[in-house]
């Protein structure tokens, strides 16, 4: 006896609006945005061009910007870590998630959230702005530093620059050094410029010393 065929489910509104993102950002983490198509997102689906439409009416320039901040998201809980344990050891598990989106997504980073791409704008540019921003936060609440002066500020939002540039030269230095390396590159790199700051920010130098004994 020919066994049954299981029963069609149909998807939900946000479950169906889940799965074309999810096969979105796919496609985008290995082709810049402009070599992909609509007709390429249904394939990847397993739906009909028109399913997209009815979702993303605004075409592929709206389903883009919709898989960046599903991506922006994700990158943001990066840093979300519990105010628990040494800071730098935080520091190194926050890191270690953000590194791994970069190696899962590798060539796509650049694309989704480097800007140059030809459907960037001044939207998705605020996206990845925002990105960057909640990584600050997140980095400022671990120091503890409840009103960040205007050095302060400045040096942790230059570290974060620096994350970024690090993961896309290390893409294009075929994964090298390894992972675990460049993590604790990057974790020794925001001592550094923290203790630089220190020389010239009261502030910055109060919680240097802190986390020096915090090691």
């Amino acid at each position: 006896m020919t066994p049954a065929a299981p029963a069609y489910r149909r998807l939900s509104v946000e479950e169906r609006r889940s799965q074309l993102l999810e096969a979105a950002l796919t496609l985008f983490a290995h082709r810049a945005p402009e070599d992909v198509s609509l007709d390429d997102v249904a394939e990847a689906a397993g739906v009909s061009r028109p399913l997209v439409y009815r979702y993303f009416p605004g075409g592929k320039q709206q389903l883009y910007e919709a898989a960046l901040r599903s991506a922006a998201d994700e990158l943001e809980q990066c840093f979300d870590e519990p105010r628990e344990g040494p800071l730098l050891t935080r520091l190194s598990r926050a890191l270690d998630r953000y590194l791994a989106f970069v190696d899962q997504h590798d060539a796509g980073f650049s694309a989704l959230l480097q800007g140059g791409s030809v459907v960037e704008t001044s939207r998705t540019t605020a996206i990845v702005d925002g990105v960057r921003r909640a990584a600050a936060e997140h980095i400022l609440s671990h120091l503890g530093a409840t009103e960040p002066g205007p050095r302060l500020r400045m040096t942790v939002r230059m570290w974060i620059t620096a994350v970024e540039a690090a993961s896309l030269i290390w893409l294009d230095e075929d994964k090298q050094p390894p992972l675990d390396e460049l993590r604790d590159w990057l974790v020794e790199q925001f001592v550094a410029v923290l203790s630089v700051t220190a020389r010239r920010d009261p502030q910055t130098a109060t919680l240097a010393q802190a986390l020096a004994a915090d090691v």
